[in-house]
């Protein structure tokens, strides 16, 4: 008993360094976006940080720059002299054109995505291309019925569009009335073909995760079985299927397009209410449901986690959000246009006020999963 919980404790913690590995990677990935930009049109870096805290490494190069790594990593920082300040020297952020800034600013992005398609291309090409299947939860004997679907259904496109996830068949069936026919693409034993389903409830999607009303809308299974009272659904996961070169490059950017789409979705259903705050988690959730994806999938879930992580950052640092890099090029396109910055002062409080709620945000979403 006592060696099998020791080698559950320490699987558990190979899969949370796993997990910290992604994200440490994809954070140094932006942060070196931002660094090799600004290396290029001469901006003054003070300090480049692999992790948050105090230092356990650090060198100065002889122009002044600092290379650190710190006890804690959770993050890293690329520090530019006179970034939310006044300097003389013209090398300073701010003493920059306003142009060149921007592109210091989106580089991060930038990185992030270029790293996520390179990803998802691997992905693709190891494991075929993310499509959504049906599967058997439970199917006893007694209970016999017609259906469309089958069990290992291989889902492509629905309405003509293609299914990268299952939100996806949510979207392109969405609005849809009880008794309408989708038209899907599927894969079944090793052959494409087409299928005319005819919706059995109106389809109205109110919320992301709301599988069990999809499953109820389109008749995979989805009834009651008299004598135990259990649900007996064709329910879905993500599978991989192998399609031709020029299909794996030309959905390795729409599969990233559609990512970044769910993100805003999710976005909008937070804002609208229609989505709670427990659907939302900081850096210690993402990091617990990225160990225990890596550790339920392989690497097939580890290379789909890290592009998903990828295109997070990417999109989520472009928001014009005080502290982030979106919110830093709105100030700096008004600065452009007015032909002259704002307060300095100001706006390093606004992005310092920033940081501090993003921080408080991340812990309390944290802290409501945990209780």
């Amino acid at each position: 008993m006592l060696l099998s919980s020791f080698g559950e404790i320490t699987n558990y913690i190979f899969y949370i360094l796993i997990a910290l590995l992604i994200l440490l990677v994809m954070i140094m990935v932006h942060e070196l976006g931002h660094y090799i930009a600004g290396k290029i049109f001469g901006f003054g870096i003070e300090e480049f940080s692999i992790g948050f805290g105090p230092k356990i490494f650090s060198r100065k190069k002889k122009d002044g720059e600092v290379f650190s790594v710190r006890l804690l990593p959770l993050g890293g920082f690329c520090s530019f002299k006179g970034e939310d300040t006044d300097d003389d020297d013209p090398k300073a952020f701010n003493n920059k054109k306003p142009w060149q800034r921007i592109i210091v600013l989106v580089s991060g992005a930038l990185m992030n995505y270029i790293l996520s398609l390179l990803v998802i291309g691997l992905m693709f090409t190891c494991y075929g291309h993310s499509a959504v299947m049906t599967y058997e939860l439970q199917s006893p004997s007694e209970i016999q019925s017609t259906f469309e679907f089958s069990e290992r259904d291989i889902i492509i496109k629905a309405e003509g569009k293609n299914v990268y996830l299952i939100t996806d068949v949510m979207d392109a069936i969405n609005g849809k009335n009880k008794g309408d026919s989708v038209e899907f693409t599927i894969i079944r034993n090793r052959k494409v073909e087409n299928l005319s389903v005819i919706l059995k409830e109106d389809a109205d999607f109110s919320n992301v995760e709301d599988v069990e009303q999809l499953c109820k809308v389109i008749g995979v299974r989805y009834e009651k079985n008299l004598e135990t009272g259990e649900l007996v659904s064709t329910g879905f996961r993500t599978t991989g299927v192998k399609l031709g070169f020029f299909s794996t490059v030309g959905r390795t950017f729409e599969y990233s397009f559609r990512v970044a789409g769910s993100i805003f979705t999710v976005l909008g259903q937070l804002f609208n209410g229609s989505l709670g705050i427990n659907s939302v988690g900081g850096t210690i959730t993402t990091i617990s449901v990225t160990a225990q994806a890596v550790k339920t999938g392989g690497f097939w879930s580890f290379l789909n986690i890290t592009s998903f992580i990828g295109v997070n950052l990417a999109v989520f640092n472009l928001l014009p959000i005080p502290a982030l890099d979106g919110s830093r090029v709105i100030f700096t396109l008004i600065e452009w246009i007015r032909t002259k910055p704002l307060n300095r002062r100001l706006e390093g409080i606004i992005h310092t006020v920033g940081l501090v709620v993003i921080f408080l945000f991340a812990i309390i979403v944290d802290l409501n999963h945990c209780f």
